[in-house]
């Protein structure tokens, strides 16, 4: 993998001299070379490929593709310090991460869910075998309720009230390979990213602990393959990271005329997203971390891209960035004041 990555940056290199701009991953498109005031105070080499990352506290907890699980203290973001590293017994490959009180869990595609005991962040413990929500491609926690979207068979759910041992309950179909999904703040509504087929919205409100069957309220197709999706509810607007289509902004607001507001492909492939303050964060494998001004969804605007060698998984606080990339590992990077 790494030579053949070696190859394709070689391939990159000899395009941005002749073009003075970095590719897409499928086509040349100049890249703005603007940083928007976002500064890189640190790289930080991991264990493995790093896909995803989640903080908590002082810690970041990192998905590392075969590497499995690792824990980092960045009580001084300028000197991150290794707390573990968990690769025994964590089958598959690791590309996303969601936590609940002390569980980790990890999206492991065809090996489903790996769930890990960090309550003793140095010496974490796997207690069992994965769970069978399988090809497991991300993950999200309400409640007591562990969701996972699992590509050609839509979404799975599991009940984590004991968290390390999550108890399969039931399923929502959905039209495409579910990708990413998010939740309303009343539980009511559940949005899937469903790759190739766009958004799809499920109500949920009637939940009973999992087992019935939700039904589809909504779907707005997208270009594209929908990656990921995050919501800004007061205003009815889902934030979808498209891949080769970058940043789509759509108005939910409607159920019955779902449609798109407005949209920004700066290159790269649109990965994952974060929404905060009326800017979009968004990873863009080679196209780095873009932020993208969304005060107006109709007209987006980039303010900031910030150059690293394969943005994949993100998180955020008030002051750093931490972007997962899967050749450089951890990126730590400040936020203008």
């Amino acid at each position: 993998m790494r030579k053949i990555k070696l190859f394709i940056l070689l391939l990159i290199g000899i395009s941005f001299m002749l073009s003075c701009g970095k590719p897409n991953d499928a086509e040349s498109v100049p890249i703005p070379d603007i940083s928007g005031g976002y500064t890189i105070v640190k790289k930080f080499i991991t264990a493995g490929y790093s896909q995803d990352v989640l903080k908590k506290d002082n810690l970041l907890y990192m998905a590392q593709g075969e590497g499995g699980l690792q824990i980092i203290d960045i009580t001084n973001p300028e000197d991150p310090q290794t707390v573990s590293i968990t690769s025994d017994g964590a089958r598959g490959y690791s590309a996303k991460v969601a936590i609940k009180d002390t569980a980790v869990y990890l999206a492991a595609g065809s090996f489903g869910v790996t769930t890990i005991n960090a309550s003793d962040p140095t010496a974490p413990e796997i207690p069992g075998s994965n769970s069978s929500e399988k090809p497991a491609k991300s993950l999200y926690i309400m409640g007591d309720y562990l969701f996972v979207a699992v590509s050609e068979q839509g979404v799975k759910i599991s009940d984590i009230s004991v968290p390390i041992y999550p108890d399969p309950k039931g399923q929502v179909k959905t039209s495409g390979f579910a990708y990413g999904l998010t939740i309303s703040s009343d539980s009511a509504f559940m949005f899937v990213a469903c790759g190739e087929m766009g958004m799809y919205i499920f109500d949920i409100s009637v939940f009973e602990q999992g087992y019935p069957i939700y039904h589809e309220v909504g779907w707005c197709d997208t270009p594209g393959k929908a990656e990921a999706i995050t919501i800004l509810e007061e205003e009815s607007i889902a934030f979808m990271a498209c891949g080769t289509s970058g940043l789509q902004i759509i108005n939910y607001a409607d159920t019955n005329n779902i449609h798109i507001v407005g949209s920004l492909d700066i290159g790269g492939y649109a990965k994952d997203l974060m929404y905060k303050d009326q800017r979009i964060y968004q990873t863009a494998e080679m196209g780095g971390l873009q932020i993208i001004d969304v005060s107006d969804f109709t007209n987006p605007k980039l303010i900031g891209v910030v150059d690293t060698e394969f943005a994949l998984g993100l998180d955020m606080d008030d002051e750093f960035i931490y972007v997962a990339d899967e050749d450089e590992g951890l990126i730590i990077i400040s936020i203008p004041l």
